[in-house]
């Protein structure tokens, strides 16, 4: 799945997002309480769960 995609998803729908990238995993769970309290906080935890994601994935040799 694209960047862009997992990206409008974690704006739109954070832990839709967050899902599509970990799986059931701890940064879904915190993103889901995240996301009740406000759409604002869900979605900036989102992005940055997701550009951590890449991050890592750039940076590691597999």
């Amino acid at each position: 799945m694209s960047k862009l995609i997992r990206y409008g998803l974690g704006i739109l729908v954070p832990p839709l997002g967050v899902f599509l990238t970990y799986g059931i995993s701890p940064a879904f769970f915190i993103n889901l309480p995240l996301t009740f309290l406000g759409w604002v906080p869900g979605s900036i935890h989102a992005i940055w769960a997701i550009a951590k994601h890449y991050e890592t994935a750039e940076i590691s040799p597999t």
